[in-house]
């Protein structure tokens, strides 16, 4: 028998990029062991560690689209292939309308070495956004700092007490410096003269030392106990 399958929303002019078939998806990781086809929601859902819910709010937004089997909502091969640039994306905390945009701009490309560079510009793009903001949390960190050092009441002093002290070697100092000012591994690498996995090591050892989960914590941590000057 003939399973008769239909699309969830009708195309229109605003999402018609949700609809077409995009020729070319950036050269993403995939999940292993792929199910066959039709694949239920609940295993899509499992394949990206996501709720029903994230995937329905996808579909609100037109990022992604389900195909319907009878009453059962489900997902193709393509689909999981757009479902990883989405989840990427959505990793990195790039905005809904960011994503939409460069689902759009997919449309036009003719090769893969164009969707590749959109994706690189995108995460390059979002990038620049996070160093604004931690730029905009150090100096409000600062602040705290400046205002807090002028507090001469008991609370205060008890807390300035309970500060740990923490010892940095001088190129863990380096490091750190750098790391507030936007440093990635590579360039913190390039910069310093060391490989990447030295440089790694020593972000883990700062981040132990700081007792901070990674390297914005490791900063902010290093603002408040006096680490980094203002």
């Amino acid at each position: 028998m003939r399973l008769h399958i239909e699309h969830s929303n009708s195309p229109s002019k605003a999402n018609a990029h949700l609809h077409a078939t995009l020729s070319f998806l950036p050269e993403l990781p995939m999940p292993d062991d792929l199910p066959p086809e039709p694949i239920a929601i609940s295993d899509m859902a499992n394949l990206f560690g996501v709720t029903h819910r994230t995937l329905h709010f996808y579909e609100e937004k037109s990022l992604l689209s389900a195909s319907r089997m009878g009453l059962m909502r489900v997902y193709y091969h393509r689909d999981i292939r757009r479902m990883a640039l989405i989840n990427a994306c959505r990793e990195t905390g790039m905005p809904i309308a960011a994503i939409q945009d460069l689902l759009a701009d997919l449309q036009a490309v003719t090769t893969q070495a164009e969707a590749n560079r959109l994706l690189a510009a995108a995460l390059e793009e979002r990038k620049r956004e996070l160093i604004a903001s931690q730029s905009t949390m150090l100096r409000q960190m600062r602040q705290i700092n400046s205002l807090m050092s002028h507090q001469q009441d008991d609370n205060t002093a008890a807390e300035e007490k309970s500060l740990p002290n923490v010892h940095l070697t001088e190129l863990e100092q380096q490091c750190l410096m750098l790391m507030a000012e936007g440093y990635t591994q590579i360039r913190l690498a390039r910069t310093m003269q060391m490989t990447p996995e030295a440089v790694q090591s020593l972000e883990v050892s700062i981040m132990r030392k700081i007792n901070a989960s990674n390297r914005f914590q490791a900063v902010a941590k290093a603002v408040l106990l006096g680490l980094i000057a203002s």
